[in-house]
């Protein structure tokens, strides 16, 4: 294996610009800061990172407190972006084991992330999800029933807040290929990965064994539904500035007559700016009552429907 120092300098520069090109794509300048946990995937992006944007790069590793092997598999990324020339911080989060630890700790991971990105004046915090993993999300959100918004898949970009994006340059990119930009440095192997207790090991491997599914043709598949998505989420937001009164506490809105998936999206709007947010299933449900001319309740709202829809806090108990 080569010294850690010359690895950038060791990828083709084609790869490299290639690199250059999908960030700025998606972020103008400004600090990038590295989602880095150690695997080939985003060590390779630490990599592409170092080569192309060095002065311009920080990078973070999470540690979950979940396996025991997690603070030397930190110290090797930290120990590899100090042969960079990288700054390298380890952050630690505390997630309770339970049915639902790995949703809470990505919660929590994105949260650690994102203060430190900030911390760090960042404008960019970057994660090495690639074609591989979207073709996995879709088949899972497929198995699921969801509708078109997560069938977008993994979005290529999201807004933080407080002048922090969260970007995902490599998207574009397959897993083999970064695993072969990554063997020029050390890396880690999370065994978590195979275990087939979890829906994204079991989509990895059905995507193995069907060589007649692209990712990169479903990493596509999903860019034309966000586009689809945010087609549809501009007109329900058209609905609301052209047919609702949001100056009192209660909003009034028409929506007699709309698709009923632009209906939907507009409630959702509407109870989203009283705090309530609702999901596919309790929207659905919503409509239902609404469309068959019975009122409604969600989050402490009452809606009531006529010619009109009314939306306003439920009455205190007392």
């Amino acid at each position: 294996m080569p010294n850690v120092r010359e690895a950038p300098g060791l990828i083709p520069d084609a790869l490299i610009a290639r690199f250059r090109a999908d960030v700025e794509a998606l972020c103008g300048g400004g600090g990038l800061a590295l989602a880095v946990s150690g695997g080939p995937d985003s060590m390779a992006m630490l990599l592409l990172a170092a080569a192309a944007f060095s002065e311009r790069v920080v990078a973070a590793t999470v540690d979950h407190g979940l396996r025991p092997e997690a603070k030397a598999e930190a110290q090797l990324v930290a120990n590899t972006c100090q042969s960079l020339g990288i700054a390298h911080a380890i952050l630690t989060v505390d997630v309770t084991p339970g049915a639902s630890i790995q949703a809470q700790a990505r919660d929590a991971r994105y949260a650690a992330l994102s203060d430190w990105a900030r911390g760090q004046g960042g404008t960019a915090l970057l994660t090495a999800h690639h074609a591989d993993d979207q073709a996995e999300t879709m088949l899972m959100r497929l198995a699921r029933g969801s509708g078109l918004g997560g069938l977008s898949g993994i979005r290529a970009r999201r807004d933080l807040g407080e002048g922090l994006a969260l970007i995902r340059p490599l998207l574009g990119w397959r897993r083999a290929d970064l695993v072969a930009i990554a063997s020029a440095v050390p890396t880690v192997d999370d065994p978590s990965n195979r275990d087939p207790r979890h829906d994204r090991t079991r989509a990895r491997a059905l995507l193995a064994e069907t060589d007649w599914i692209d990712p990169v043709r479903l990493v596509a598949t999903a860019h034309h539904l966000a586009q689809g998505e945010a087609a549809l989420d501009w007109v329900a937001a058209e609905v609301i500035r052209s047919r609702c009164s949001l100056e009192t506490d209660v909003i009034v809105a028409d929506i007699d007559g709309l698709p009923r998936d632009i209906a939907r999206r507009v409630l959702a709007k509407l109870i989203a700016r009283a705090d309530s947010p609702a999901d596919g299933p309790s929207l659905d449900t919503l409509l239902d009552r609404l469309e068959n001319g019975l009122p409604a309740s969600i989050g402490g709202l009452i809606l009531q429907p006529g010619d009109r829809l009314l939306v306003q806090k439920a009455p205190e108990r007392r």
